[in-house]
Protein backbone atom coordinates (compact mmCIF):
# COMPACT_ATOMS: atom_id res chain seq x y z
CA UNK A 1 0.00 0.00 0.00
CA UNK A 2 2.84 2.36 0.89
CA UNK A 3 4.64 1.53 -2.31
CA UNK A 4 1.57 2.41 -4.41
CA UNK A 5 1.24 5.72 -2.57
CA UNK A 6 4.89 6.56 -3.19
CA UNK A 7 4.50 5.62 -6.84
CA UNK A 8 1.49 7.95 -7.11
CA UNK A 9 3.47 10.80 -5.55
CA UNK A 10 6.29 10.24 -8.01
CA UNK A 11 3.85 10.31 -10.93
CA UNK A 12 2.28 13.51 -9.58
CA UNK A 13 5.74 15.11 -9.32
CA UNK A 14 6.62 14.07 -12.86
CA UNK A 15 3.32 15.50 -14.15
CA UNK A 16 4.01 18.78 -12.37
CA UNK A 17 7.51 18.84 -13.84
CA UNK A 18 6.14 18.23 -17.34
CA UNK A 19 3.66 21.11 -16.96
CA UNK A 20 6.43 23.45 -15.76
CA UNK A 21 8.71 22.45 -18.64
CA UNK A 22 5.83 23.08 -21.06
CA UNK A 23 5.40 26.64 -19.73
CA UNK A 24 9.13 27.24 -20.00
CA UNK A 25 9.27 25.87 -23.54
CA UNK A 26 6.34 28.04 -24.69
CA UNK A 27 8.09 31.14 -23.26
CA UNK A 28 11.35 30.05 -24.89
CA UNK A 29 9.91 29.86 -28.41
CA UNK A 30 7.74 32.99 -28.08
CA UNK A 31 9.09 36.10 -29.90
CA UNK A 32 11.22 38.34 -27.68
CA UNK A 33 9.33 41.32 -26.24
CA UNK A 34 12.23 43.10 -24.54
CA UNK A 35 15.12 44.94 -26.16
CA UNK A 36 18.75 45.12 -25.16
CA UNK A 37 19.14 48.86 -24.63
CA UNK A 38 21.23 50.69 -25.85
CA UNK A 39 22.02 48.18 -28.62
CA UNK A 40 18.33 48.30 -29.60
CA UNK A 41 15.52 50.72 -28.88
CA UNK A 42 11.77 50.34 -28.63
CA UNK A 43 9.96 51.21 -31.86
CA UNK A 44 7.39 53.99 -32.05
CA UNK A 45 4.45 51.58 -32.34
CA UNK A 46 5.19 50.18 -28.88
CA UNK A 47 5.89 53.62 -27.42
CA UNK A 48 2.28 54.69 -28.01
CA UNK A 49 1.11 52.62 -25.08
CA UNK A 50 3.91 53.71 -22.74
CA UNK A 51 3.01 56.18 -20.00
CA UNK A 52 5.94 58.40 -19.15
CA UNK A 53 5.77 61.64 -17.20
CA UNK A 54 2.95 64.06 -17.93
CA UNK A 55 3.36 66.86 -20.44
CA UNK A 56 1.29 69.74 -21.75
CA UNK A 57 -0.73 69.56 -24.95
CA UNK A 58 -0.56 72.53 -27.31
CA UNK A 59 -3.47 74.19 -29.06
CA UNK A 60 -4.38 72.91 -32.50
CA UNK A 61 -3.57 76.22 -34.20
CA UNK A 62 -0.67 77.24 -31.89
CA UNK A 63 1.30 74.19 -30.84
CA UNK A 64 3.63 76.22 -28.60
CA UNK A 65 0.71 77.57 -26.53
CA UNK A 66 -0.85 75.09 -24.09
CA UNK A 67 -4.56 74.36 -24.00
CA UNK A 68 -4.27 74.92 -20.25
CA UNK A 69 -6.66 77.51 -18.83
CA UNK A 70 -4.81 77.83 -15.50
CA UNK A 71 -7.76 76.54 -13.51
CA UNK A 72 -5.43 74.56 -11.24
CA UNK A 73 -7.62 71.45 -11.13
CA UNK A 74 -4.64 69.23 -11.89
CA UNK A 75 -2.55 70.67 -9.06
CA UNK A 76 -5.52 70.62 -6.68
CA UNK A 77 -6.31 66.94 -7.37
CA UNK A 78 -2.72 65.70 -7.49
CA UNK A 79 -2.18 63.40 -4.47
CA UNK A 80 1.59 63.83 -4.71
CA UNK A 81 1.59 67.65 -5.00
CA UNK A 82 4.01 67.46 -7.90
CA UNK A 83 2.37 70.10 -10.12
CA UNK A 84 2.58 73.87 -9.74
CA UNK A 85 0.46 76.13 -11.92
CA UNK A 86 0.88 79.90 -11.72
CA UNK A 87 -1.69 82.12 -13.43
CA UNK A 88 -0.67 85.08 -15.54
CA UNK A 89 -1.36 88.53 -14.21
CA UNK A 90 -3.60 90.86 -16.19
CA UNK A 91 -1.64 93.26 -18.40
CA UNK A 92 -1.15 96.77 -17.08
CA UNK A 93 -3.23 99.27 -19.02
CA UNK A 94 -1.38 101.77 -21.20
CA UNK A 95 -1.57 105.45 -20.16
CA UNK A 96 -4.20 106.01 -22.88
CA UNK A 97 -6.29 103.08 -21.66
CA UNK A 98 -5.91 104.27 -18.08
CA UNK A 99 -7.13 107.75 -19.02
CA UNK A 100 -10.05 106.28 -20.98
CA UNK A 101 -11.01 104.07 -18.03
CA UNK A 102 -10.87 106.99 -15.61
CA UNK A 103 -13.05 109.07 -17.93
CA UNK A 104 -15.54 106.21 -18.26
CA UNK A 105 -15.63 105.81 -14.47
CA UNK A 106 -16.24 109.55 -14.11
CA UNK A 107 -19.22 109.25 -16.48
CA UNK A 108 -20.56 106.43 -14.31
CA UNK A 109 -19.99 103.72 -16.90
CA UNK A 110 -18.93 100.24 -15.98
CA UNK A 111 -15.26 99.81 -16.83
CA UNK A 112 -14.01 96.50 -18.07
CA UNK A 113 -10.43 95.99 -16.96
CA UNK A 114 -8.01 93.97 -19.10
CA UNK A 115 -8.31 90.28 -18.33
CA UNK A 116 -5.37 88.03 -17.68
CA UNK A 117 -4.49 85.56 -20.44
CA UNK A 118 -5.80 82.08 -19.72
CA UNK A 119 -2.57 80.20 -20.38
CA UNK A 120 -0.33 79.84 -17.32
CA UNK A 121 2.72 81.95 -16.54
CA UNK A 122 4.49 78.93 -15.06
CA UNK A 123 3.75 75.22 -15.11
CA UNK A 124 6.31 73.17 -13.23
CA UNK A 125 6.31 69.46 -12.58
CA UNK A 126 8.36 67.37 -10.16
CA UNK A 127 8.54 63.93 -11.70
CA UNK A 128 10.46 62.59 -8.69
CA UNK A 129 7.25 62.92 -6.64
CA UNK A 130 4.79 61.75 -9.29
CA UNK A 131 3.10 58.36 -8.86
CA UNK A 132 1.75 58.40 -12.45
CA UNK A 133 -1.77 57.88 -11.14
CA UNK A 134 -3.21 59.99 -13.98
CA UNK A 135 -5.55 62.01 -11.75
CA UNK A 136 -4.23 65.26 -13.27
CA UNK A 137 -4.86 64.00 -16.81
CA UNK A 138 -8.40 62.89 -15.93
CA UNK A 139 -9.31 66.06 -14.03
CA UNK A 140 -8.11 68.54 -16.68
CA UNK A 141 -11.22 70.16 -18.21
CA UNK A 142 -9.25 71.42 -21.22
CA UNK A 143 -7.53 68.11 -22.09
CA UNK A 144 -4.25 69.93 -21.70
CA UNK A 145 -2.31 67.14 -20.04
CA UNK A 146 -1.25 63.75 -21.33
CA UNK A 147 1.35 61.11 -20.62
CA UNK A 148 4.52 61.45 -22.63
CA UNK A 149 6.27 58.62 -24.46
CA UNK A 150 9.62 59.50 -22.88
CA UNK A 151 10.91 56.01 -22.15
CA UNK A 152 14.61 56.77 -21.77
CA UNK A 153 14.31 58.95 -18.66
CA UNK A 154 17.51 59.02 -16.66
CA UNK A 155 19.26 61.43 -14.36
CA UNK A 156 21.89 61.72 -11.68
CA UNK A 157 20.08 64.19 -9.46
CA UNK A 158 16.50 64.83 -8.33
CA UNK A 159 16.69 68.18 -10.10
CA UNK A 160 16.99 66.28 -13.37
CA UNK A 161 13.35 65.34 -12.90
CA UNK A 162 12.01 68.86 -12.33
CA UNK A 163 10.40 70.01 -15.55
CA UNK A 164 9.24 73.36 -16.83
CA UNK A 165 6.41 71.99 -18.95
CA UNK A 166 5.87 75.31 -20.79
CA UNK A 167 9.51 75.35 -21.96
CA UNK A 168 9.21 71.71 -22.90
CA UNK A 169 6.08 72.40 -24.98
CA UNK A 170 7.81 75.31 -26.74
CA UNK A 171 10.82 73.09 -27.47
CA UNK A 172 8.58 70.37 -28.91
CA UNK A 173 6.79 72.92 -31.12
CA UNK A 174 10.11 74.29 -32.39
CA UNK A 175 11.39 70.78 -33.08
CA UNK A 176 8.29 69.98 -35.10
CA UNK A 177 8.58 73.20 -37.07
CA UNK A 178 12.21 72.41 -37.90
CA UNK A 179 13.77 75.18 -35.85
CA UNK A 180 16.45 74.50 -33.29
CA UNK A 181 14.91 74.72 -29.81
CA UNK A 182 16.26 77.43 -27.55
CA UNK A 183 18.31 75.92 -24.77
CA UNK A 184 16.46 76.43 -21.53
CA UNK A 185 18.08 74.96 -18.43
CA UNK A 186 14.77 74.81 -16.62
CA UNK A 187 13.28 72.48 -19.25
CA UNK A 188 15.70 69.73 -18.25
CA UNK A 189 17.97 69.42 -21.29
CA UNK A 190 19.48 66.16 -20.03
CA UNK A 191 16.29 64.27 -20.68
CA UNK A 192 14.53 66.28 -23.41
CA UNK A 193 15.67 64.49 -26.51
CA UNK A 194 13.99 65.29 -29.78
CA UNK A 195 10.86 66.67 -28.18
CA UNK A 196 9.98 63.46 -26.39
Amino acid sequence: MTMIREFGKALQGLWSLAIGLGVTFRAFVRPQVTVHYPRATVDDANLRTFHGHVELVGKDDQSAVPRCISCGMCAMNCPSACLTVVKQKPPKPTPEQKTAMEEAEARGEKVKKPAAPKDPARFSYDFSLCSLCGTCVESCPADSLRFSNEIYQAGFDRKDFHFDLLARLRGQAESRSGRTPNPDPSSNPKTDKGGK
